[in-house]
C-alpha cells in the first residue's frame, strides 16, 4: 500500500473541508438600521452581529473590516449623480455622471447605459492666447514738487491684443524716485481730541434741544513750519455733542378737555350718558405724577318714550276631557284618546314683541273617570320640601301609596291618565315617612314681618 498517496489525498480533503467550514461561519460586521440607495451610506448603527443575521432584514444595510457600506435587499441601482465639471475649460471636453448598484446579486441593465454616461461639454469655444506689451512709455513728471517722490511710465497690452480672455505676463506701470532739491513746508496736524467737558444740566427735557458737551483739540501734531511757511490745520479747534447719559425730567401729568356727551345709551325711559378726558396735556412721563380724578363721568338722561313691554305667557290652562277620535268607546279601556289645553300671551304694549311659541297644546290620553280599578303601591316618593320653612319643627316627608293599576294599558306615564276610578286597595297598607331638616332658620317674629309688609304698602 502507497501511504504518500493516502496522505496526500487526506490532507486534500481536510484542506476542502476546511475551507467550507470557513465559507459557512458568518463573519462578524457592524449592523445599521437604514441605507441609503442614492449616496450608497448606512444610517443608524446598531451594533456588531453576524452577517448573516444582520441580513435577515433585507432593509439593513452592513460594514465589513472593508469600510464599505453594503446593502443587505436584493440588488438596485442608485440614482445618477449630478453631471460633473467638463474635463477641460476651453473647447469641447466631456462630462460624466455616475451610478452604483447595490444590494445582493447583480443590477439588471437592459438598456446596456452602465455605471457610467459621458456627453460633450463646452465651457468656452476658444482658448485664451496670451498678449504682447507694447514699449514703456515716456517717464511723467516728479509727483511732487519738494522733497523726494517718485516718477511713473506705463506701457499697454497690444502687440499682439491678447485673445479670448487672454493677458499679458508683467506689470503695465513702473516706478523710480525722483528729487527735487527744495525743502518742504511742515504742515500743521491736529493733536488728539481732549476728553468732553461736562453737561451743563442733570437731566433733559424730552422734545426739547439738547444741550451740547464740549471737547477741544491743537494745531501742534505738528506745528505748521514758518520758513518756508506751512499751513495752518483745517476745521475746527471745538467739537460738540449732545449731552448722553442723562436722564429725561419728570413731567407730571394734566388732564385734557372733557369730550362731548355720548349718546343717551337708551332709547326710551331712563339711561345714562358718559363724557372721557384724558390724561395727556401733558402725558405723564418719566415717573412725573399721574393726573388727578377720574377720567369718566356719567349723568343720567330721559327719553319720554314707553319702552317696548314684551308679552307674556299666562300658565297653562286645565287639560281639556278626554275625547275618543271616532266613535269608539275609550272610557276605562287601552284606546289612546286626545286633549288639549290652552295659554294665553298677555301684556304686550308699546310694539313689544309678541310670545314665542304655541298657544295650543295637544295631548294623548287615557280615560279613566269611575272605572272599577285594581290598587298596587306606589315606589317611594321623592322627599318633600321642608315643611314649615323655619324653626326647629320643619320637616321632609316621602310616602307610598295605593294607586290604580295601568299595567295593561299601553303606556305607564301616570300624567296622561285622565279623571278619578275607583280603586280597590283593599289588603294593601300605604306608609309615610317623616325626617327631621337640619339647621333650619329660625323663624322671624311674625308681628315684625306684618308691621314690615304694612310700612311697605304705605309707602309705595
Amino acid at each position: 500500500m502507497n501511504f504518500d498517496i493516502i496522505r496526500n489525498k487526506c490532507n486534500k480533503y481536510f484542506i476542502l473541508s476546511l475551507i467550507w467550514f470557513l465559507s459557512e461561519v458568518s463573519e462578524m460586521v457592524e449592523c445599521f438600521s437604514s441605507f441609503t440607495l442614492s449616496t450608497g451610506k448606512c444610517g443608524d448603527l446598531l451594533g456588531q452581529v453576524e452577517k448573516n443575521s444582520c441580513c435577515l432584514n433585507p432593509s439593513y444595510a452592513y460594514k465589513e473590516a472593508d469600510g464599505v457600506c453594503r446593502f443587505c435587499g436584493r440588488a438596485a441601482w442608485s440614482e445618477w449623480t449630478p453631471w460633473g465639471e467638463c474635463s477641460v475649460s476651453c473647447t469641447e471636453g466631456v462630462s460624466q455622471r455616475r451610478r452604483s448598484c447595490h444590494g445582493i446579486g447583480d443590477c439588471t441593465d437592459p438598456e446596456n447605459l452602465g455605471t457610467v454616461q459621458t456627453k460633450p461639454c463646452v465651457k468656452q469655444q476658444c482658448c485664451p492666447v496670451k498678449g504682447g506689451w507694447s514699449e514703456w512709455g515716456k517717464w511723467q513728471i516728479c509727483s511732487v514738487t519738494c522733497g523726494d517722490g517718485i516718477r511713473k511710465r506705463q506701457r499697454t497690452c497690444s502687440e499682439p491684443i491678447p485673445q479670448c480672455g487672454g493677458s499679458c505676463s508683467g506689470e503695465e506701470e513702473d516706478t523710480t524716485p525722483c528729487a527735487t532739491e527744495k525743502i518742504c513746508p511742515t504742515h500743521g496736524g491736529w493733536s488728539s481730541w481732549g476728553s468732553w467737558g461736562p453737561c451743563p444740566v442733570t437731566c433733559l427735557y424730552e422734545g426739547h434741544s439738547l444741550q451740547k458737551e464740549l471737547r477741544k483739540r491743537t494745531c501742534t501734531n505738528p506745528t505748521p513750519s514758518t520758513v518756508p511757511r506751512g499751513n495752518d490745520c483745517e476745521g475746527s479747534d471745538t467739537d460738540n455733542r449732545p449731552c448722553s447719559g442723562q436722564p429725561f425730567c419728570p413731567v407730571n401729568g394734566n388732564w385734557g378737555a372733557w369730550t362731548n356727551s355720548t349718546s343717551c345709551s337708551v332709547t326710551c325711559g331712563v339711561g345714562q350718558q358718559t363724557q372721557r378726558r384724558i390724561c395727556d396735556s401733558p402725558k405723564p412721563a418719566h415717573g412725573g405724577k399721574q393726573c388727578r380724578g377720574e377720567e369718566q363721568q356719567t349723568i343720567i338722561c330721559t327719553i319720554l318714550v314707553n319702552c317696548p313691554l314684551n308679552g307674556m305667557w299666562t300658565e297653562w290652562g286645565e287639560w281639556s276631557h278626554c275625547k275618543p277620535p271616532s266613535t269608539r268607546n275609550i272610557k276605562c279601556r287601552n284606546r289612546e284618546g286626545k286633549r288639549r289645553r290652552e295659554r294665553d300671551c298677555v301684556d304686550s304694549q308699546h310694539n313689544g314683541d309678541l310670545c314665542d311659541g304655541e298657544i295650543v297644546k295637544y295631548g294623548n290620553c287615557y280615560e279613566i273617570d269611575e272605572c272599577e280599578m285594581d290598587g298596587v303601591l306606589s315606589e317611594w316618593s321623592e322627599w318633600s320640601y321642608c315643611k314649615p320653612d323655619c324653626g326647629t319643627d320643619s320637616k321632609q316627608i316621602r310616602e307610598i301609596k295605593c294607586v290604580a293599576d295601568i299595567s295593561s294599558y299601553s303606556s305607564q306615564d301616570r300624567t296622561i291618565f285622565t279623571g278619578t276610578p275607583r280603586v280597590n286597595c283593599k289588603d294593601l297598607k300605604e306608609q309615610i315617612e317623616r325626617r327631621p331638616c337640619k339647621n333650619v332658620p329660625e323663624c322671624v317674629n311674625k308681628v315684625v314681618m306684618l308691621c314690615s309688609e304694612l310700612m311697605y304698602i304705605h309707602f309705595y
